[in-house]
């Protein structure tokens, strides 16, 4: 009896051991994914224990969480291009390693000198991580199995967030500070033996030397221009600090590009941006990140301190929009392939528009948590629609070989758009918080006027202790925080919606593919899987 031939012209037979392995590998990048993603946010809720333990001072306080974030944007670039040379699982694994002892120097820490630098080690760690656990996917699924895989990655590197600020809440409510680390520990020690296991070895053939200047310019750009739009909200725009890192990461980005149009070999082919099709995924993402982290900031504030909500019930109240968006994330992918990007594009962000439309038109003090809710939910179903797209839209745009700096860049413009939106987002809710005051404060003494008028948090503190007449300056202070809530989710919704026009206009009936040379090359929607 002879053995049967498989015709070379038909499909694969199917590989159950090897997907079951892409399986794990899945589990392990995602799990490293979380611990990253939930470290970003992680301390917030901790800011008053560490005070009252290590001495810290709110500048400190604001160095010691930001450190984490300007050094995880500062480095994506540079690590991802590393990892697509001396090998992704080799990063991955020295990430991982790095980060679980930064997180447990972190939690040892006595003196906010100490914690400060373990962030910032931790940071650099997770810089190591987050582009390669994108890279890994894209280089190991097959097309077939690729979309869905960047999807589940989609919604957890979107939900990370919250679930970093619930376990936190958990924590220290239950525990002291030290223990928020402990979750980011254990996930890293997951991942690392998952990827050990099963992620397999790749890396691509290098060409030229690796663009030092060029990654260091990358670095300085980047971490500068975060730097900024952190410190600007807190300290002012026109503070040494804020105009420094605006004027660093200004010139450092320019040299950046005329640095890289000159190279054989760049460190990012400044090319790639001709193509619509990334264009318009980072410009979706860098918007829905924007608004996305913004809104974390505006609707936990509106929970806690105009709603009265604890940290950890607070946390919870995002989980339903977390809930819609990871599902949806996975499966989004799978609708692009029927309807187009463009569609997915314009109608996510469509959502995201009229979710927080929503929220502005209806939040209120005496409507509750139903009063943001229903815009929470269609806000969730939005991001999770357009987010995977726009991912897919990058790293599907760049040859295989450079897949680590499309991950990289798809991480770059989601750290970027989340400081942006947090900066810019709660300084429009500072200042329509102050306008709604009015002249409210003119009768309080004027100690207690400037902390009733550096926001809601400051006029609990006064509220407290001015006896009978504190119901009445909550009652004031809520109503004014309620309409500089208004008025940023109108200004973010605005934001959405053009952004849904220019993806209307700017993204093509056709995806183009960026061959290794720089030259785009259109393929029809039809004719292509989503990130193949």
């Amino acid at each position: 009896m002879t053995a049967p031939t498989l015709d070379p012209t038909t499909a694969a037979p199917p590989d159950p051991d090897g997907a079951r392995r892409r399986r794990w590998v899945l589990v392990a990048v995602c799990t490293g994914l979380i611990a990253v993603v939930a470290s970003v946010s992680g301390l917030n809720v901790a800011q008053g224990q560490l005070a009252a333990d290590l001495g810290a001072t709110q500048s400190q306080l604001l160095w010691v969480i930001n450190g984490y974030t300007i050094a995880l944007a500062a480095l994506l670039l540079p690590i991802g291009a590393i990892g697509d040379r001396w090998g992704r699982k080799q990063v991955l694994l020295g990430g991982l390693g790095l980060f679980a002892v930064a997180n447990v120097a972190a939690s040892l820490a006595t003196t906010v000198t100490q914690l400060l630098v373990a962030r910032v080690v931790g940071g650099a760690a997770a810089a190591m991580i987050m582009p390669v656990t994108l890279s890994v996917i894209t280089s190991t699924f097959p097309a077939e199995e690729r979309d869905r895989a960047v999807g589940v990655w989609a919604g957890f590197a979107g939900a990370g967030g919250v679930l970093g600020l619930l376990s936190s809440s958990i924590v220290v409510d239950s525990f002291t500070w030290p223990w928020v680390f402990a979750a980011p520990i254990v996930l890293a020690a997951a991942a690392f033996g998952l990827t050990a296991a099963f992620v397999p070895r790749s890396r691509e053939e290098a060409h030229g030397r690796f663009d030092v200047l060029g990654s260091i310019l990358s670095a300085v750009a980047v971490g500068a221009l975060v730097l900024a739009v952190h410190e600007g909200p807190e300290h002012g725009w026109t503070q040494p600090l804020t105009v420094g890192g605006l004027a660093l990461g200004l010139v450092a980005a320019g040299w950046f590009a005329v640095w890289e149009r000159r190279q054989e070999h760049p460190l990012l082919d400044l090319r790639v941006f001709r193509n619509r099709s990334l264009a318009a995924g980072s410009l979706v993402l860098l918007v829905l990140f924007a608004l996305l982290m913004g809104l974390f900031l505006v609707i936990v504030q509106f929970l806690q301190a105009a709603l009265g909500y604890s940290a950890i019930r607070a946390s919870l109240g995002l989980m339903p929009m977390a809930a819609v968006l990871m599902p949806l994330s996975a499966v989004a992918p799978r609708i692009a392939t029927r309807v187009g990007f463009r569609t997915m594009f314009v109608s996510g962000l469509g959502l995201v528009a009229a979710g927080l439309g929503m929220m502005a038109a209806f939040a209120s003090v005496s409507g509750g948590y139903w009063s943001v809710l229903p815009g929470l939910l269609v806000l969730g179903v939005g991001v999770g629609l357009a987010q995977t797209p726009a991912t897919s839209a990058i790293t599907g745009s760049l040859p295989q070989e450079e897949q680590g700096v499309a991950s990289a860049l798809n991480d770059t413009v989601r750290e970027f758009g989340g400081a942006l939106g947090i900066a810019l987002l709660g300084s429009v809710l500072s200042s329509g918080y102050r306008s709604g005051l009015g002249s409210a404060t003119d009768a309080l003494p004027a100690s207690a006027a400037e902390a009733v008028r550096s926001g809601i948090g400051g006029a609990s503190v006064v509220a407290a202790k001015a006896g009978p007449a504190g119901d009445q300056i909550m009652a004031v202070a809520r109503g004014a925080f309620v309409d500089g809530l208004s008025t940023t989710m109108w200004i973010s919704a605005a934001v959405a919606g053009a952004a849904a026009l220019i993806a209307f206009f700017a993204m093509p009936r056709t995806v183009e593919a960026v061959a290794s040379d720089g030259d785009a090359t259109p393929v029809e929607l039809d004719e292509l899987s989503l990130v193949d």
